[in-house]
Parts: C-alpha cells; structure tokens; sequence
C-alpha cells in the first residue's frame, strides 16, 4: 500500500508539472486535448524554436555592436581626435 500512494504521488506530481507545461509553450487553438508525448514534442519543437531566435539575435546585436565601435571610430576621425573613444 505504501508503494501504491508512492506511485499516486508521483502521478499527480507528473500531471501537474505537464499542466505547467501546457501553460509555457504556445498549442494552438484547435488543440484541447493532448498526449504526453504530443506535449513534450511541441515543447521540443518550442524550445528549439527560442534557441534559433536567441542565436540570431545574438548575432544581430554582435553585428549591432562591431557597426556602433566603427561608427564612434569614424566620429573620432571627423571630429579631429586621436581615436580614443569619446562616448
């Protein structure tokens, strides 16, 4: 019997951590009910989703970053200085 509430505590403690999950990743309207393994496959897909944005952004603001240090240099050059950053 100690064994039985165990596995039912650890039942409830799954349903619940897949209730959450449900609430984090995007399902769509026409999606009601769901599988556990439909469910951790769209979380999958989601996350991968969010590391490809964040790997792209990340670029963007390196990108970003290098034409900001280019401009200021040019800025530098224009005002007659000696190159030293003025921010």
């Amino acid at each position: 019997s100690t064994h039985n509430e165990l596995e039912k505590n650890r039942r409830a403690h799954l349903r619940l951590c897949l209730e959450r999950l449900k609430g984090l990743i995007p399902l769509g309207p026409d999606c009601n009910r769901h599988t556990t393994l439909g469910l951790l496959n769209k979380a999958k897909a989601h996350i991968k989703k969010l590391e490809d944005t964040e790997r792209k952004s990340q670029y963007q603001l390196e990108s970003l970053e290098r034409e900001q240090r280019h401009l200021q240099r040019q800025l530098d050059l224009l005002a007659g200085g000696t190159g030293a950053p003025t921010y």
